[in-house]
């Protein structure tokens, strides 16, 4: 790696999660990839089909609480 781009990454690095997240997903939309408007066509319906199954009573919704429980014990 070009010793500018280790300095990019040292400094990146230093953000917290999120911010290294978003910085992650702006590189990654950077690059022209021909389906990935597609595929986030795909799951933008997918979360409205979602969004609208439990404003009718289709599905409930899991707090995260319980999600990230479920997590910890699978992970032992």
């Amino acid at each position: 790696m070009p010793k500018h781009g280790a300095q990019i990454l040292s400094e990146a690095l230093k953000l917290p999660p999120t911010e290294r997240a978003e910085l992650i997903e702006n590189l990654l939309s950077s690059f022209e990839f021909p389906s990935r408007k597609r595929i986030d066509a795909l799951w933008a319906q997918e979360a409205e089909s979602r969004i609208d199954a439990f404003e009718r009573g289709e599905i409930s919704a899991t707090s995260a609480k319980k999600v990230f429980e479920k997590i910890e014990k699978h992970k032992k």
